[in-house]
């Protein structure tokens, strides 16, 4: 009987080289269990580069085998992600290469995240009954489904936004289950003020949430069931708190700047100096930036109304090289086959081949390619918010501001600075794209504009 060759023995520098790796693995806290993965996504790379050692690797080199691996729609985003961190590891913090240091590493990593199914920009791709209606959850869709195929009809018809027709259906689904197997056109004016008075009694929700629970049951008995609501009558009802928003300090706002780079840092500069929300910045596409008359053109936004926004000067040459960038890695994508980008299907049927021009490629992409959740369509999105929102608080933390910020603090920021530099609050009310100037008015308050800007007695003393 043949005996097996025998193993040739490993070198000692390799496994030197190994356990160094694994002690990284250690000392950045890498659970046991995904340590024998992160050394197969680094045995993968060296496989598919044999000649070169990984000292003589360059931030193209890497990028290039990332581009590669993202381009793969098998691969899970959390898998990508792991592949990006198990080499941050090695090159960063191992190898200790000069350029690790300012590799982009967040972008590959956080911009690594698709879109889901019911992810604002594609939500409204889809036929009228779907999985959402053999969700659990629905029982709206699982118990009464020719309501909720006209509940779908009266949502969409006037435009009402994706987040709406979620929060809408949400809140509808809860009033029914809190009325058990009842029909909801056996309910009336009674079931609806004690499911309003248990929101608040039981549940202490804010005031702003039973009113949001209010204007669906309303909105549901009007245009679904077509039975208006007429008295409720009394019921237990939570006093709305006056809330003013936080605002950070120019002083602030250039502090967090500091802590950021490449491209989560334009599109944080260019949410505070155009006011514009995450998602209106996240979906910006190449057309919408207009250079010659200094303005971002913000489609479909809050109210799925348009409207200009200043350009900042200080950004001109930034976001020329953005859109350089675009270019050449839309070239790249279309010699791979995935160069079409999302259109909503109106303008698709209309235009069927402006998916693959420029023009409509998104300005701050993805770090992937992946497939679109409704049609399974190979392409590349843009960047999910949430990668925009962590780099918020991150700068702010590290900035060591003690105010709660977020994402949308960078737009209130926005008015205030304007108000007090003179600005009129009818212009900032056009900016921000606010219906109502009593919406406008309350960074008065912060802006110390008013009665809000007299000196303190204490400070006359």
């Amino acid at each position: 009987m043949a005996t097996a060759p025998p193993q040739k023995p490993e070198d000692p520098r390799v496994t030197r080289f190994w356990q160094r790796y694994m002690d990284v693995l250690e000392l950045f806290r890498v659970a046991q269990k995904r340590r024998p993965w992160y050394r197969r996504h680094v045995e993968g790379f060296i496989r598919d580069s044999p000649t070169e050692r990984l000292a003589s690797h360059t931030p193209e080199t890497l990028a290039s085998w990332l581009e590669r691996q993202g381009r793969s729609p098998a691969l899970p985003d959390w898998q990508f992600q792991q592949k990006v961190d198990a080499l941050r590891l090695l090159f960063a913090h191992l190898l200790k290469l000069p350029w690790a240091a300012g590799f982009d590493w967040d972008r590959w990593s956080m911009g690594a995240r698709s879109l889901g199914v019911d992810h604002p920009t594609v939500a409204r791709t889809y036929e009228m009954i779907d999985k959402a209606v053999q969700s659990a959850d629905n029982l709206l869709g699982k118990r009464h489904p020719d309501l909720y195929r006209r509940y779908l009809v009266a949502v969409r018809l006037p435009h009402y936004s994706p987040n709406t027709e979620k929060s809408y259906l949400g809140w509808i689904n809860r009033f029914l289950r809190f009325h058990g197997d009842r029909h909801p056109c056996k309910c009336a004016e009674p079931e609806v003020a004690s499911f309003l008075e248990h929101l608040a009694l039981k549940r202490k929700v804010a005031g702003a949430t039973q009113g949001q629970a209010l204007n669906a049951l309303v909105f549901f008995y009007s245009k679904v069931l077509e039975q208006p609501l007429g008295q409720i009558g009394p019921y237990r009802r939570p006093k709305i708190p006056r809330r003013l928003p936080t605002v950070l300090s120019p002083t602030e706002v250039q502090a967090m700047f500091a802590h950021l780079r490449g491209m989560p840092e334009l599109m944080i500069r260019l949410m505070y100096g155009t006011g514009m929300r995450v998602m209106e910045c996240c979906r910006l596409r190449v057309l919408d930036l207009d250079f010659e008359y200094r303005q971002v053109i913000v489609r479909a936004g809050k109210g799925n109304k348009d409207r200009s926004v200043p350009l900042p000067g200080t950004l001109h040459e930034t976001l020329r090289k953005q859109v350089a960038w675009v270019q050449q890695l839309h070239g790249q994508d279309l010699a791979a086959g995935c160069g079409s980008v999302f259109m909503p299907e109106a303008l698709a049927r209309k235009y069927p081949n402006a998916q693959t021009e420029l023009r409509w490629q998104y300005l701050f992409p993805a770090s992937r390619v992946a497939p679109d959740p409704r049609t399974g369509v190979v392409r590349r999105h843009h960047i999910h918010q949430t990668a925009i929102q962590k780099h918020v608080r991150q700068a702010a933390a590290k900035s060591g501001i003690t105010k709660r910020v977020t994402s949308h603090t960078l737009r209130h920021s926005f008015a205030t600075h304007l108000l007090e530099s003179g600005s009129d609050i009818r212009t900032v009310q056009d900016l921000l794209g606010h219906a109502d100037v009593s919406t406008t008015m309350i960074y008065t308050h912060v802006a110390g504009i008013g009665g809000q800007g007299v000196r303190s007695p204490l400070d006359r003393l």
